[in-house]
């Protein structure tokens, strides 16, 4: 073999190496280009979901303004009323001071709700676990309402039971609570409430609690976990209500590793289907 074929095997040979280190160059490029995009997608996500939740505060805090303005103009109107006029009764002044006094536990529980639901987004792993049996903590909050219950002819039946998990006492009472008082506020008089289990997963318990009420419209129901959402604009207001307590409801399921959502009955009323993790 004379100098020129070893020349040309050399070429050849060089030919193939460069052949083999820009297909590897591109291979090379064409990942740092798909993790490049994938970093950008990331990104534009994280924006996205940063704008979503500023938005969300941005509506969380008008609407708890907007809340607040209605008891804190009853309390100052009452006191100016009672500041300005030495001449009012001892009647009328006893009954500005118990619209004060009301207005005022409105704006401890409204505040109290809020910080809860705080709480509950952005410091989840504040909320100690324990050993908790689901029947239990539903029956205590049955008792806890057995007055306002039997004043508004309500009756609730709790047909669970024993369901230990590891989970938050007050996050679980906050659940069954906020339901029953739904029912004691909207669902009618003479209502019947039951609270049962209509299955048990290997991962998850699964109730079912519901009223034979009046139901809400349809178009509420997709929204009815949203925050001082009203289906009657006023009633929670009304009934001393904050306007959140289904809002806590759902965020205390999802902090028990559950889902839930509502439907109308068609036997007439309103149904909760929720899992709560084991």
């Amino acid at each position: 073999m004379d100098w020129s074929d070893w020349a040309v095997w050399v070429a050849m040979g060089a030919i193939v190496v460069i052949l083999i280190l820009y297909r590897r160059i591109i291979r090379k490029n064409h990942r740092l280009i798909q993790l490049a995009e994938e970093a950008a997608r990331l990104h534009r996500e994280a924006e996205a979901t940063e704008q979503r939740n500023r938005r969300l505060k941005q509506q969380m805090t008008s609407n708890i303004a907007h809340e607040l303005k209605t008891p804190v103009a009853s309390i100052r109107g009452y006191l100016e009323i009672l500041l300005s006029d030495r001449q009012v009764d001892d009647e009328r002044r006893k009954h500005f001071l118990e619209r004060s006094y009301q207005q005022t536990l409105r704006l401890s529980d409204l505040i109290q709700d809020v910080s809860l639901i705080n709480k509950m987004e952005e410091s989840s792993d504040l909320f100690p676990k324990e050993e908790v049996d689901v029947c239990e903590v539903a029956q205590e909050a049955i008792d806890e309402l057995c007055e306002k219950a039997a004043a508004a002819q309500v009756t609730i039946s709790n047909r669970l039971t024993p369901m230990p998990l590891q989970g938050n006492r007050e996050l679980l009472y906050g659940i069954f609570r906020n339901l029953m008082e739904n029912s004691i506020a909207y669902a009618g008089q003479g209502v019947q409430v039951v609270l049962e289990s209509y299955k048990d997963g290997p991962d998850q318990y699964y109730l079912h609690y519901y009223d034979n009420g009046q139901g809400v419209p349809d178009e509420y129901l997709t929204r009815l976990f949203d925050r001082f959402v009203r289906i009657n604009e006023g009633r929670s207001r009304a009934d001393g209500g904050t306007g959140l307590g289904l809002s806590i409801v759902k965020h205390a399921v999802l902090f028990h590793g559950g889902e839930i959502y509502a439907k109308n009955r068609q036997e007439g009323g309103l149904e909760y289907f929720f899992s709560l993790k084991k």
